[in-house]
């Protein structure tokens, strides 16, 4: 299994490319702000071919670059039907009183839905460039987070996307607009439950973790039992 990432843009929204193998077909998870060089790099060194763009929920940090990565390699995106309306109105999932700051990240940056926008409802088995993958609905960051479980079948530790709903540490935040801590913590709760201690947790910012370790040390998930 070849997973490879980088930190895009000014808030160093992770972007991740996924393969079975270098020379195989990859999914892209979260493209956000400038990440299409990136992506592109990836890609070139591994010699990939782009299948699929996944979006674990749709805050401009990590969907930005997800219309042109889907131009370039003409490619589908899929995002939770909840959090479409993001991808074309990014302010409506920020305080009104951010919208100087989102002017100012997003600069002349036209906000346009990626071609062959496929919605998902949570349940759905994803096999994109030959993966195992799961979309998981777990709201609370946003109404349409989804977490992207990736069966390795190789002996290694199975995977677990997860956006901005679990970090190393910490989980996400509830304060905007659509987020909801009580259904966050309940999406938290699901994810202890359904996933092995050994599972990787790759999340949307920062380092990777495990979810043993963040049941064991991280003080939000201590008392979900």
């Amino acid at each position: 299994m070849l997973i490879t990432a980088f930190p895009a843009g000014p808030l160093a929204a992770n972007c991740y490319v996924v393969a079975p193998a270098a020379g195989a077909e990859c999914v892209i998870v979260d493209p956000g702000q400038q990440a299409t060089d990136g992506v592109s790099q990836l890609v070139r060194e591994h010699d990939l071919t782009p299948a699929a763009v996944l979006l674990t929920h749709g805050h401009f940090d990590h969907v930005l670059s997800a219309a042109e990565v889907c131009a370039t390699y003409g490619v589908p995106a899929r995002v939770h039907a909840d959090d479409r309306e993001l991808l074309t109105n990014p302010a409506k999932g920020l305080d009104p009183g951010l919208g100087g700051q989102l002017s100012a990240l997003l600069g002349d940056t036209e906000m346009v839905e990626p071609e062959g926008l496929a919605e998902l409802s949570g349940g759905e088995r994803l096999t994109d460039a030959g993966l195992d993958l799961t979309a998981r609905h777990v709201p609370g960051h946003t109404p349409g987070s989804v977490a992207y479980a990736l069966a390795t079948g190789s002996g290694e530790p199975d995977v677990v996307f997860t956006g901005d709903l679990l970090f190393a540490g910490s989980i996400g935040r509830t304060d905007f607009p659509g987020g909801d801590h009580p259904t966050i913590l309940r999406s938290l709760a699901e994810v202890c439950r359904e996933y092995p201690e050994e599972t990787v947790v790759l999340p949307g910012h920062g380092p990777r973790t495990t979810v043993g370790r963040e049941r064991a040390s991280n003080p939000f998930l201590r008392d979900l039992g």
